[in-house]
């Protein structure tokens, strides 16, 4: 059942993701990891939308978790969904975003990836995610004892050392960097 701080989670976090994406990380061809670091690869590479790309690197994880976590999927279908839909809508923005907002390419990795882990990690406090990869960090939390920012952050670092050898040398250090604050960030909120 969804109670009103759960819908607020996933709006909030997916609030959060979007603006990360689109105003942080995407102006630089920064990566995050996971599904969202995968789909923006793919983006620089290709030109396909993040939201698409995200929606269909979740249905394997999805395909999973209706076996095994039905739960998990439930709650993080919705926030797969709008977070998807936010980060379309909120694309149409970037411009404007940047006309009148400056940033070096370090501090927008740094601000990104922090938002991006804000995001995540509300909707993960919440026990719902955007699906992919943070949905696969909350099932090895049930066979590995670690928080589940850290798995993140170990998956993250796997998808952003990926990207770095596709894209620059640039792109991976500014991902680094993206990856830590956002692991940081999600942490913070997963704590208990």
């Amino acid at each position: 059942m969804f109670s009103v701080h759960k819908i607020a989670a996933i709006v909030i976090g997916s609030l959060c993701i979007s603006i990360g994406i689109n105003f942080f990380l995407m102006p630089f061809e920064i990566l995050d990891g996971g599904v969202i670091g995968v789909a923006l690869i793919i983006n620089y590479l290709f030109g396909t939308k993040v939201s698409l790309v995200m929606f269909l690197c979740s249905i394997p994880i999805f395909t999973l978790a209706w076996f095994y976590y039905r739960d998990m999927l439930y709650n993080s279908v919705h926030g797969l969904l709008i977070s998807s839909f936010i980060i379309d809508l909120l694309e149409k923005f970037q411009d404007i975003f940047l006309f009148y907002v400056k940033m070096s390419p370090f501090f927008s990795a740094l601000i990104g990836g922090f938002i991006v882990g804000t995001g995540i990690g509300i909707m993960l406090k919440y026990k719902t995610s955007t699906g992919g990869t943070d949905l696969l960090a909350q099932f090895l939390t049930k066979i590995i004892p670690l928080n589940v920012g850290i798995l993140i952050f170990i998956i993250d670092g796997l998808i952003v050392s990926l990207g770095g050898l596709l894209l620059s040398a640039d792109t991976f250090l500014l991902s680094i960097i993206t990856i830590t604050a956002g692991g940081i960030a999600t942490s913070l909120c997963t704590m208990e």
